[in-house]
């Protein structure tokens, strides 16, 4: 359940973030207990010259940070349990953090978090500083890489957002999959799954003639009631073709269906989640 009390945001109080956050590179170590994120933010000055580096972050126990490679002590930065401040850096610079996280105890829904004995994110509206350190707010985006490692046996499938990459096996019964998303987006569209689900797939030629790999992953035995939400995918790829003249534009479209979920549906581009009462018929 959601815990968090809501906060009031106005208008009048908006102000540019001083950055640019160019790309992000995650390398998640998954495990129910222990999650460790490692994140390499390439990040470029946009705002005034002593503006410091502010980042959200909550229910997260930093491990190491890094500027460039070069590692920072206690007096190089300030935490506390919203934000990861660094009062002087560079124009342009890489920062790298370690973090770990409980997504077993993370009973919020948000960040990172177990259903069904599977991992599923939640980011919206500020999920995402949950994970990990970042400017966890709509006008801040970034191109994204994900490296992710699980145990092959318990999570079998390994997904997040954009075109699928390099994937094998590691020791200890554990395996890795990588994902790219080459567009931009902020951290509240980002999404990770892994599980075991029984998959129902299709595919869509789009009007350029590229052929899409669909997919919806549901609990074990729900397949034969993905069918509906199959062909309601499907229509509405053709939808969006025939009113505003736009394609597809990733390799393939990957569905999740959870039973924990506080939403309908979130619309994490090629990852879509969905609440398993509104998307199995």
């Amino acid at each position: 359940m959601r815990t968090e009390a809501p906060v009031t945001v106005h208008l009048s109080d908006y102000a540019p973030y001083p950055f640019e956050v160019e790309q992000v590179k995650l390398r998640f170590d998954l495990d129910p207990d222990v999650t460790r994120v490692k994140a390499d933010l390439t990040i470029r000055r946009t705002g005034a010259a002593d503006a410091p580096l502010v980042l959200d972050g909550e229910s997260l126990t930093l491990l190491s940070i890094a500027l460039d490679g070069k590692p920072l002590g206690a007096s190089d930065y300030t935490v506390d349990e919203k934000q990861l401040t660094l009062a002087s850096v560079p124009d342009a610079f890489v920062l790298t953090t370690e973090v770990e996280i409980a997504p077993a105890k993370n009973t919020a829904l948000s960040g990172l978090y177990m259903s069904g004995g599977r991992f599923c994110t939640q980011c919206e509206a500020v999920g995402f500083r949950r994970i990990t350190y970042y400017p966890d707010r709509p006008d801040v985006m970034s191109a994204f890489h994900v490296w992710m490692a699980a145990d092959k046996k318990a999570y079998p499938i390994l997904l997040s957002n954009g075109t699928p990459g390099e994937a094998g096996v590691l020791e200890g019964g554990r395996h890795f999959a990588v994902w790219d998303d080459p567009h931009k987006k902020p951290s509240y569209l980002f999404a990770l799954c892994a599980g075991d689900y029984d998959v129902y797939s299709d595919s869509f030629t789009t009007m350029n003639g590229d052929e899409i790999a669909l997919a919806i992953h549901v609990d074990k035995g729900d397949a034969d009631r993905a069918a509906w939400a199959m062909d309601s995918l499907k229509r509405s790829m053709k939808w969006d073709e025939e009113v505003y003249g736009r394609a597809y534009d990733l390799g393939v479209f990957n569905i999740v269906a959870v039973r924990d979920f506080n939403f309908g549906a979130m619309e994490n581009k090629g990852l879509n989640v969905f609440n398993s009462a509104y998307v199995l018929a």
